[in-house]
């Protein structure tokens, strides 16, 4: 998942392909989410029986990316229908983005495996186009479907969330607010969050009545009609970082339509917004302190040669940024997208070169390479066009977690972070912020709970040790909450399955084929 800021206007961060724990859930009764009910269930037929008209992917593409992602060979795509109000199936009806790449094996062909990849927000199609050529002559491109599918809202799906435009956003990125110690700083905030929540309702096709209907107590009930028209009895599905909240809540809503679950990157359905975020803190400040010790080991590392201060030292060369934005080749860098760019470097080792060589280049007042890093964590592409995945995201976190608009609340989440996590504070008190959910225009359809999903067969969760933005305790705990198998990977990334452990893939494929958990406690190394 993203990282949870609980404001619009502080860093906004968001994870593509984990929100999570460290420590156990509170002891909460059960209460899941609140059905919308279907007045008369045959009324759903329509859907259920429908066939997809298959063709290129082309068509479907919204940026750059996607449309580079759709290019891969022997992908094809189609428009899956449903309806914008599960309680009126007979009412206004929309569309669903799906991609398919048909297993190369027909003859043992297992089914469909439905993936997606998180965020909340993230494209499932896109994804799933990038992970072929790593399921290539392994059980899944062999013997699966491979399937993504865009939840509603989001991506090629329609009508999408909309709210910021490209030139907005930027602007969003680029201003700077003052060290938020005015009187006037709360209303501003204020006013910005209403003006958001505002821009999202009427720039959205459906407006409100979509917005209310855009949470994941929806999109698994489209998950469930897709599994249907793709021809499959029981789902296989795999999802990373918040798809494993679509996967224990379809879970929930179809515990006996399940065939294989495989939830990698663990978000902690018991975890209040609060704890979430203060958990993901922890998890990033650990992740940053790793990223520091191997900085240090190398000459002329930006952040000197002692871990221990690598904190003060990042604040000292980010803080000037408050003041004066650095020049990255014709934009500026902004302190909080400093920030975002170290955030992005975190969910894998891979980005950080990248960042080192970005803090070296500020040093000498050169922006360029940070602001590269943030460009990727907001995907934005070298067009200036963003993805839906920012809209996206708040429009669906304001509908699946309760309101959080008491003042004292928000301060106290934001104490408890900064005391684990200082460099994510970005630079100025926020106390005065209110969550952008406050005055959302529709009421939230979930809350945290403790799962039932009787008859639901072990799935099997995969947690990363160092994983920053889904901590490794979120793994733990939702494993045993369903009553699956617990796989570790002892590494330092965002996800694992299919990122390049042996390990991992051949207990994950396994499992996905036959259904057989590993052993307890089986660890693999990173």
């Amino acid at each position: 998942m993203r990282f949870r800021s609980l404001s619009l206007t502080v860093t906004s961060l968001v994870c593509v392909l984990g929100a999570c724990t460290t420590t156990p859930g509170p002891s909460l009764p059960p209460s899941p989410p609140a059905p919308s009910p279907v007045a008369d269930v045959h009324a759903l037929d329509r859907f259920y029986q429908q066939k997809l008209t298959w063709g290129a992917c082309g068509p479907f593409a919204t940026d750059e990316d996607s449309a580079q992602a759709f290019r891969a060979p022997g992908v094809e795509c189609a428009r899956l229908t449903v309806p914008l109000d599960y309680a009126r199936p007979q009412g206004d009806t929309i569309t669903v983005g799906v991609l398919r790449h048909r297993a190369t094996h027909p003859e043992d062909r297992i089914g469909s495996l439905v993936m997606n990849p998180g965020g909340p927000g993230g494209s499932g199609m896109e994804a799933a186009a990038r992970l072929i050529p790593r399921t290539t002559g392994n059980a899944i491109g062999l013997r699966f479907d491979l399937v993504g599918f865009d939840p509603r809202g989001v991506g090629a799906s329609q009508p999408r969330v909309r709210c910021l435009t490209d030139a907005e956003r930027d602007a969003d990125r680029a201003e700077y607010r003052g060290d938020g110690t005015t009187h006037d700083s709360a209303a501003v905030w204020s006013a910005e969050a209403r003006d958001f929540d505002s821009k999202c309702t009427q720039r959205t096709g459906h407006g409100a009545e979509l917005l209310a209907n855009i949470g994941t107590r929806d999109v698994v009930k489209d998950l469930d009609v897709l599994r249907a028209v793709l021809g499959d009895e029981k789902l296989s599905y795999l999802g990373y970082s918040y798809g494993t909240q679509i996967g224990y809540s379809y879970a929930e809503a179809f515990p006996r339509n399940v065939r294989v679950m495989v939830l990698d990157g663990a978000v902690d359905p018991t975890q209040s917004q609060v704890d979430s975020l203060v958990a993901q803190g922890e998890g990033f400040a650990r992740s940053f302190g790793l990223f520091a010790t191997e900085c240090s080991r190398h000459p002329g590392c930006a952040l000197g040669d002692d871990p221990a201060r690598a904190p003060d030292v990042f604040d000292g060369l980010v803080r000037r940024l408050l003041v004066a934005p650095a020049e990255a080749g014709g934009r500026k860098l902004t302190y909080d997208d400093a920030v975002t760019a170290v955030i992005e470097a975190m969910y894998s080792r891979q980005l950080w070169p990248s960042l080192s060589t970005g803090l070296s280049q500020l040093k000498t007042g050169n922006g360029s390479g940070l602001l590269r890093l943030a460009d990727a964590y907001y995907e934005r592409g070298a067009d200036g066009r963003y993805s839906s995945l920012q809209d996206a995201y708040y429009a669906v976190r304001c509908v699946d977690n309760p309101r959080l608009s008491d003042p004292s609340a928000i301060a106290e989440a934001h104490r408890r972070m900064l005391a684990t996590a200082p460099f994510l504070g970005g630079g100025r008190p926020d106390e005065g912020e209110p969550d952008v959910c406050a005055n959302w225009p529709v009421p939230s359809t979930s809350q945290p709970h403790r799962p039932i999903a009787p008859g639901l067969p072990p799935p099997l969760v995969i947690s990363t040790t160092n994983d920053p933005a889904t901590p490794y305790q979120a793994g733990v705990n939702l494993a045993a909450e369903l009553g699956g198998g617990l796989l570790t990977f002892d590494g330092t990334q965002h996800t694992a399955f299919l990122h390049g452990s042996t390990c991992i893939d051949i207990n994950a494929l396994a499992y996905l084929v036959d259904g057989t958990l590993p052993p307890p406690n089986t660890h693999c190394p990173g």
